[in-house]
């Protein structure tokens, strides 16, 4: 048996595109499930990463991305007023929503009715004797402890309401409510804290208490600041649209909020806090940038996790290390023999064949496999389709097969060596 010619790189044959059982005139297979399974593991990988993003951003947030601003006037959501102040607005009242103190004395002018909701404390105490003057009625939504320090000093916070409550007052708007509910909905938890007051003297000049509990815990207080009447509610419940149609907590909300032509909704933002010094990184920063930061970084190491190279135990070697091209061409063959890859086989033989041939029969080496055949025919005198078929066409099922074919391309080389040489004549014809 003669020995095969060295085996060199065979990514110049396109081998992916016919298989061992195909025919000469196959130009593609189907991909197997078990290739189609291993294209798509990237693409799994990606989607459940996607996933757990989404994942991360609902437990971040508490799923309460679509919540909108609390109390808003134009927020159609469950915590939002949009329904009060439409009917407000259809029974002739001037809603105007604002949300800077300047923008709020500006459409405060004249007789007006101010709505405050600032649950994050942006308005500083000078704000509401700002707001509180020229006749101005003021209605305060969950007042803080530094707002009834300011406003109201008499009345303190009492906690959160346990159930429904009677009036119990002589305020008007209260008498026509009757009867509220000034617990939170579902929807709105953690969003709106509904709380209730307790006044050190009921009854002692303009402080009057409604809706209060059997413990004495009411849900709206009147009383006065620099001479203006404020209302102190303490549900923001009473006006969301979740809550406003349960018992009178319409009646409260539009006769609270409609006693004057103008209602100013204000709801006070970053803007009205004091200027103390420069900002920090922390106040420039939206909310939402540290919970994208942590998801970030949680995909960044699962990607080095999945992605990273795993190094073994290191191992002593002597430099440098000589390795046999013998051995190397034997080590490949073992390889296909195992893996039965007699195509990818036949072709690492036939571009070693071709590149050799093409230089023998003088043709440069962008010469196409038909061209070097061709040459190598008309040189050799033999037939031009048995020569492609050697070089080209035949696909070698079986090992015996292979080294059958593995004969005749050496064969190829000698006689086309023989034949372009000046002391000897051509080789006969190749055995059919």
């Amino acid at each position: 048996m003669t020995a095969p010619a060295p085996m060199l790189d065979p990514g110049a044959f396109d081998t992916e595109t016919r298989g061992e059982d195909a025919t000469p005139t196959a130009a593609a297979t189907s991909l197997t499930v078990r290739q189609t399974a291993r294209r798509a593991v990237p693409w799994i990988i990606l989607a459940a990463i996607a996933v757990l993003i989404a994942l991360g951003g609902i437990l971040l947030t508490g799923g309460r991305a679509g919540a909108g601003i609390p109390l808003d006037a134009a927020n159609a959501a469950p915590a939002g007023a949009k329904a009060v102040a439409q009917v407000l607005a259809a029974h002739g009242v001037d809603v105007k929503a604002v949300t800077t103190l300047n923008a709020a004395r500006e459409a405060a002018a004249g007789h007006a009715t101010v709505l405050v909701y600032d649950p994050e404390g942006n308005l500083p105490a000078d704000g509401y004797r700002d707001l509180a003057g020229d006749g101005h009625t003021l209605v305060l939504v969950e007042p803080d402890f530094r707002t009834l320090q300011t406003v109201a000093p008499d009345v303190s916070a009492a906690g959160t309401p346990r159930g429904a409550v009677n009036a119990g007052c002589s305020l008007p708007a209260a008498g026509r409510a009757d009867r509220i509910d000034p617990r939170d909905t579902p929807g709105t938890e953690d969003i709106v804290l509904p709380g209730t007051f307790r006044v050190s003297s009921d009854g002692v000049g303009e402080r009057v208490a409604c809706f209060a509990d059997a413990d004495g815990r009411a849900s709206l207080v009147r009383t006065s600041f620099d001479g203006s009447p404020v209302y102190l509610l303490g549900s923001g419940s009473l006006l969301t649209n979740d809550g406003v149609d349960r018992l009178g907590n319409a009646a409260l909300a539009l006769n609270l909020l409609g006693g004057d032509r103008t209602l100013v909704w204000y709801l006070p933002s970053v803007g009205d806090r004091p200027v103390t010094g420069p900002p920090d990184i922390a106040a420039l920063t939206p909310g939402w940038v540290t919970p994208v930061m942590l998801l970030l970084l949680v995909v960044f190491v699962a990607a080095a996790v999945w992605r990273g190279r795993r190094f073994g135990p290191l191992v002593v070697e002597n430099l440098p290390v000589v390795v046999r091209a013998g051995e190397t061409r034997e080590g490949r063959a073992r390889l296909y023999q195992r893996s039965s890859a007699r195509l990818r086989a036949a072709d690492a033989l036939r571009v070693g064949t071709v590149g050799r041939l093409s230089a023998l029969v003088g043709l440069p080496t962008s010469a196409t496999t038909i061209e070097v055949a061709d040459a190598v025919a008309a040189v050799t005198r033999r037939d031009r389709l048995a020569v492609r078929d050697v070089l080209l066409d035949r696909i070698p099922n079986t090992d015996r097969e292979l080294i059958a074919l593995s004969d005749e391309l050496a064969e190829l080389e000698r006689a086309t060596a023989a034949a372009v040489s000046p002391s000897t004549g051509p080789t006969g014809r190749m055995d059919e």
